[in-house]
């Protein structure tokens, strides 16, 4: 009989759907004084399955990963015990710097689709602003962890 572990996590297609899906991860980077830093981000993927987000680039995150490129990522949803999902990525962390980089990834991150149209050839001043003092990161996952307890199908 598999383990109730085994029943309930996710196959590395389903990580990839329920993260596209998302919009919302919690980033956990190692603080200065050696505990972790969690700040909910919205987050993009690319075709590689790397998780983006972006930051100004002097926020405390990007000192963290500065000092440490290693970071776990959580995404969750549900509010009952059967709805629970989950997958938390464990990942290396590149911190970019160009400016029209910046902006190509910020269309990725899936904020809302104002900020998507506000990127490119006509943007404001502000946004062009914004970007200069921004920095892209992208996280290249080792290592998932998953759950959908919604596979248990009631019996716990």
């Amino acid at each position: 009989m598999p383990s109730r572990r085994d029943l309930i996590r996710m196959s590395a297609g389903e990580v990839r759907a329920y993260l596209a899906a998302r919009r919302r991860i919690i980033v956990v980077s190692n603080g200065p004084g050696g505990l972790p830093h969690p700040v909910p981000m919205n987050y993009g993927l690319d075709d590689d399955g790397r998780i983006h987000i972006t930051s100004f680039a002097r926020s405390q995150k990007v000192r963290n990963l500065e000092r440490d490129p290693r970071a776990a990522l959580l995404v969750e949803s549900g509010e009952t015990y059967a709805e629970l999902k989950a997958v938390i990525a464990y990942a290396e962390a590149e911190i970019l710097r160009d400016p029209d980089e910046v902006a190509h990834l910020m269309r990725l991150i899936r904020a809302n689709e104002s900020l998507a149209a506000s990127i490119g050839d006509a943007m404001t001043a502000q946004v062009r602003a914004s970007i200069a003092k921004r920095v892209a990161i992208r996280f290249t996952p080792f290592r998932y962890v998953s759950w959908d307890h919604a596979k248990l199908e009631g019996f716990y």
